[in-house]
């Protein structure tokens, strides 16, 4: 269960990190993001929290489960107030989006957290 939540989360962060590197000078002015170098840089992160992410789930522990909470709950955490405050700004469809991303993202992290491997000892 544990991998599961490594690869959903990976599968979300990945793709958006992707959009956002290689975000279009056009898509950027339409959506509004500026500097593009901003954009850029996010999505280099959410890149590399992927990556992360992947190689993590081949042998998840303790501390890549706290990680993987962390990071999505931080996540969560920046998407949801732009979300809700700006809802009368923002299109249906965005909200909506920010809204069930943020929601898969919270579920992956609360399964992160209540899977979190025993220690063993190895003696």
């Amino acid at each position: 269960m544990l991998r599961a939540a490594f690869w959903l989360t990976a599968l979300v962060f990945l793709p958006v990190g992707l959009v956002l590197y290689f975000l279009p000078p056009g898509l950027a002015s339409l959506l509004g993001v500026s500097p593009l170098w901003l954009a850029r840089a996010a999505g280099g992160l959410f890149v590399a929290w992927g990556v992360f992410l992947l190689a993590a789930s081949a042998r998840p522990d303790s501390l890549s489960a706290f990680a993987l909470a962390g990071g999505n709950l931080l996540t969560v955490a920046a998407l949801v107030p732009p979300a809700l405050r700006l809802g009368d700004t923002l299109p249906a469809a965005v909200r909506t989006a920010l809204l069930a991303l943020s929601t898969v993202l919270t579920l992956t992290a609360v399964v992160g957290l209540f899977m979190v491997p025993a220690r063993r000892s190895r003696l």
